[in-house]
Formats: structure tokens, C-alpha cells, sequence
């Protein structure tokens, strides 16, 4: 094993088996050696410069040659490439090519894990060129063929600690009320950034972005899937700012059954950046303070309570189950360490939003499969036999004889 570190990709002869019976081999080729660089810590050993591994699977430390150390300090945390790798009687040797920080830096721990496990944080420089290149502003030809909503009050509603808006949402009664007081049926408008417009197959933001797949989140620091012109600008639906978005416009009705929908490209302008906590608030006292400060927009609030609350109705005759999982929260202190974990609150404003993209999604979904065009769908597969077994003898237990088909 001393040929080899943490990472490599080895064949193995199995040569004998222990005595629990499991199979022992020896390392008989290195098909490739792992090209993550190797993060620790730099350390003067009986006058030997080494670098003693973060991660402890590496099991050895890497040697580090006077002239190899760049602007490095003792004590450092630091990033190693290796020049020579390990062999039967020689450590592996490198070279420094980035220093991390001191080991109590404040946030330290996201440099080591973006390197450690390879997170893409650097953008090329024909991405970056590209992304400079763009308008900071919507021109008239981004506005052609698109349905102008700017006069829409479409909101957003994040958490507070979001640091990107993709999405907007708004409602109105489009029928008289019942005797009831409820109206018949409701329109309900989800807006979605349009990074299609930005971001073109083949080009160099797209091969970038599908290098990465999606933004990492780490507690105080976001490592954004495009660059920030387009991830924190154009792409976000910052209030107050046109941008362009693919629009789903369904008519609901009060039963929560989708009567019709159509999708198209719009220019928006989101009227308000609001948190969950606000819209709770709002919801709970339509006169307490949080109310009063958004005056205009709070019918709005309560008739995208209302399509809520008929949605709700949709989904318990259809039978759909509710997974309440509790998500947890990372509260950092000043210094941008890891105070406490704590649950995260799920108020009605969460449920408003996902029952309304919930609702665009099956929209999308109707619309692809309608169309007979070929999409990827998630699908969640059946229960194994050995799971309808278990169920059948714990509803037995309870006394119910239920067969449990296919």
C-alpha cells in the first residue's frame, strides 16, 4: 500500500481471505493516480519540509523540497500538486501551488472542502470574457417576441439568508364570487429567470455551467454554476429590475383543478423581494406591522393564500404524500464560524410556494408529454417484495387483512 494514495485507481489480486472470510489482496498495478491536489498543513520535520494531509485516508505525508514551498509559511495550510508519486521505499514528493490560509482563517474549512472534493470554482477565461461581454441591462432586441408583464405585481419570496431570485409568483380572483365569498377560479402566474436566452448549447457559459450542474451553497458563500454577471444580475429577479423570464400562466379553479395554462417568455419586474417570514407574518395579522409596510401588495399576498388553499384541496383527493422533513440551518458567527445548527421553521409562505411550482411542473410536464417531445421525468420505482412483505405482516399486527397486489 505504501505505492499508493487515497484516491488511486489500483487492480487487485485477491491472494487469500482473512479469518472472517473476507478476501485480502495485494496491489499488483496503478491504473491511474487521482489528480485532486492534496490539501494539509505545512510542517519542518528533523529539518524535512512535509505536508501532513487533511484528510487522513492519504496516510502518508508528502515531502516538500526547499525550493518548492513558493510563498509559503510554516504552520500554513496549503495546496500540493505532486511531482513524484509514492513508491515501496520513498514518500511521495510535491510542489505548493496555492496557500489556503492560516489554520484558524475564518472559513477555511469551505477553501479545503472546495478543493477536497473537487468543486469547479474557477471560471474559464473565455467564460468569463463571455459573460463580461453581456449588457448589464435589458436592450430592445432582449424584448422582442416577449409578453410584457412589468406591470404585473409578481413577487418573490426566499429565505432570508437567499442570495439569488429565480423565481416569481402572483395571483388574482378572474371570476365574481360564489354566495360563499370565493371567487370561481384564479389566475396563477410563475415566472422563471430565462438563463436560456443568456446561455446557448455549445458555448462557453454552457460548458462551463454543465461542468459544474448547479450552484454550491456553503454557509456564507455561494459557488454560483455561472458567473456573477449573470447569476447575481441578469439571471436574478432582483426587484425593481426588468428581467427576462418563461412564464407558466394556469387558470385555477376552486376546487384546485388546473383549467388551462399556457407558457411564454416575458419581461418582468418583480415588485418586491420578500421572506418567508414576512409573507407568514402577513398572512397570520393583516394589520400587524409587517402588513402595513407592504400596504399594496397584500391582497395579493391573501389571493395566492387563497390558489394555496385550493391547490391543498387538488392534492388531498389525489391522494399525494406531504413529507414533512425537518431542514436544518447553519447560524455562523462574526467570524464566519459554525455557531449552531438549527431546524428550520416551514411556514405557510414555503408551502405557497412550492404548491405553486408543484402546479407549474405538472403544467410543464402535461405540456412536454402533450406534445409528444422526449424530456427526462423522475420516477420514483415501486416497492421492493421484501418492503410489501414487511407492510402486509405490520398491517396483520394491527389486525387488517389487506392483500397487497403488484
Amino acid at each position: 500500500m505504501r505505492a499508493v494514495l487515497h484516491g488511486d485507481t489500483v487492480v487487485v489480486r485477491v491472494v487469500r481471505q482473512d479469518r472472517k472470510g473476507r478476501p485480502e489482496g495485494r496491489v499488483v498495478d496503478i491504473v491511474e493516480r487521482r489528480k485532486v491536489p492534496v490539501i494539509g498543513r505545512l510542517l519542518q520535520e528533523g529539518g524535512v519540509w512535509i505536508v501532513a494531509p487533511e484528510d487522513r485516508r492519504y496516510g502518508q505525508d508528502v515531502l516538500i523540497p526547499g525550493n518548492a514551498m513558493g510563498a509559503a509559511a510554516p504552520g500554513q495550510v496549503v495546496c500540493v500538486e505532486l511531482t513524484e508519486s509514492p513508491a515501496l521505499h520513498a514518500q511521495p514528493v510535491g510542489r505548493v501551488v496555492e496557500v489556503l490560509g492560516e489554520i484558524d482563517d475564518p472559513g477555511l474549512e469551505i477553501e479545503i472542502a472546495v478543493r477536497k472534493y473537487g468543486v469547479p470554482y474557477v471560471f474559464s477565461p473565455v467564460t468569463l470574457q463571455q459573460a463580461q461581454a453581456l449588457p448589464p441591462r435589458l436592450r430592445a432586441v432582449d424584448r422582442r417576441q416577449r409578453v410584457d408583464l412589468t406591470d404585473v405585481a409578481l413577487v418573490t419570496i426566499d429565505g432570508e439568508d437567499a442570495r439569488d431570485f429565480d423565481d416569481a409568483v402572483y395571483a388574482e380572483p378572474l371570476e365574481p364570487s360564489t354566495d360563499h365569498g370565493s371567487p370561481v377560479q384564479w389566475r396563477l402566474v410563475v415566472a422563471i429567470a430565462d438563463v436560456s436566452h443568456y446561455v446557448k448549447p455549445g458555448e462557453p457559459l454552457d460548458a462551463d455551467a454543465y461542468e459544474r450542474a448547479t450552484s454550491v451553497y456553503f454557509p456564507r458563500r455561494v459557488i454560483p454554476m455561472l458567473p456573477e454577471r449573470l447569476s447575481n444580475g441578469l439571471c436574478s429577479l432582483n426587484p425593481d429590475e426588468d428581467r427576462l423570464t418563461m412564464v407558466c400562466d394556469m387558470v385555477v379553479d376552486a376546487q384546485g383543478e388546473v383549467q388551462g395554462y399556457q407558457f411564454y417568455p416575458a419581461v418582468i419586474r418583480s415588485h418586491a423581494r420578500l421572506t418567508y417570514t414576512e409573507v407568514a407574518a402577513i398572512l397570520s395579522n393583516t394589520r400587524g406591522p409587517e402588513a402595513k409596510r407592504r400596504g399594496e401588495l397584500v391582497q395579493r399576498l391573501l389571493d395566492l393564500h387563497e390558489v394555496y388553499r385550493a391547490l391543498l384541496k387538488q392534492r388531498a383527493r389525489r391522494g399525494a404524500v406531504d413529507f414533512e422533513s425537518t431542514e436544518t440551518q447553519i447560524v455562523c458567527d462574526e467570524s464566519g464560524r459554525i455557531d449552531k445548527i438549527v431546524p428550520r421553521t416551514r411556514t405557510e409562505a414555503h408551502r405557497l410556494i412550492e404548491e405553486a411550482m408543484l402546479a407549474a411542473n405538472v403544467c410543464a410536464a402535461h405540456f412536454i408529454e402533450h406534445g409528444g417531445h422526449a424530456a427526462l421525468f423522475r420516477v420514483h420505482e415501486g416497492p421492493t417484495p421484501e418492503k410489501r412483505t414487511a407492510l402486509q405482516n405490520y398491517l396483520r399486527a394491527l389486525g387488517i387483512g389487506l392483500s397487497i397486489g403488484e
